[in-house]
């Protein structure tokens, strides 16, 4: 009788490698507290921006500004003036616009433009070009006063001409002619012609004299030199 083999063993199964098992919590976990870091700045960034607006806007304050072109030497009026909202700012020192009554009546040193601010630097005590003087409008046409030179404060020389037609004698035509010393108080703009108003303050001897010269057309104007 055979004896039975005995039983092969089986080989033994190769080893699974040790996979780590990856969570996914803490991953979740950190995306929140990311969107909430996040929230948390913008939130903060949100109230910077409106603690900002409202202090741009307590800075604010109400001022006088230009609302039509004033000439020079002329009075404000109240269609003159408005008031404007602007932020406040060391470098303009422009007027209140508690203060607009106050500033009916006073004159401009400078030409004021439409849409400017008004500042007491632009202001002066009356004129400025001779308060205590008679003033005269003269108009004076194209190549009778030097063309576009002329400003207030100038000094000039309102010289007589010869009369329409008149004959002069060569001793009269020698002769040096009348003049009167004169200040510009304001310029007008030109007209269609190129014809300006001259507002000219003078001694008050003179004042008759060349009211009556002007209304005859018989002013011409010479600027003085403006260094001297």
């Amino acid at each position: 009788m055979e004896t039975p083999a005995p039983p092969v063993p089986r080989p033994a199964a190769p080893a699974r490698p040790e996979i780590p098992i990856t969570a996914t919590a803490p991953v979740k976990r950190e995306r929140r507290w990311s969107v909430a870091a996040l929230c948390v700045v913008l939130a903060v960034l949100a109230g910077l921006g409106a603690a900002a607006a409202v202090t741009s806007a307590s800075d604010r304050t109400k001022v006088l500004a230009i609302a039509r072109d004033v000439p020079a030497g002329q009075a404000l009026t109240t269609a003159d003036l408005t008031v404007a909202e602007v932020s406040a700012d060391a470098a303009l020192i422009p007027v209140p616009a508690s203060q607009k009554g106050a500033m009916v009546g006073k004159r401009p040193a400078v030409d004021l433009r439409k849409g400017g601010l008004l500042t007491t630097s632009q202001l002066s005590a009356g004129t400025g070009l001779g308060d205590d003087k008679q003033q005269v409008g003269v108009q004076v046409k194209r190549g009778q006063a030097p063309a576009g030179t002329l400003a207030p404060g100038d000094r000039v020389l309102a010289v007589t001409t010869p009369a329409q037609g008149e004959q002069q004698s060569a001793k009269d035509a020698e002769a040096p002619p009348s003049t009167i010393q004169a200040v510009v108080v304001t310029v007008s703009r030109p007209d269609a012609s190129g014809s300006v108003v001259v507002n000219l303050a003078v001694a008050p001897t003179d004042g008759p004299l060349l009211a009556t010269r002007a209304a005859q057309g018989r002013i011409a104007l010479v600027r003085e030199p403006r260094s001297s």
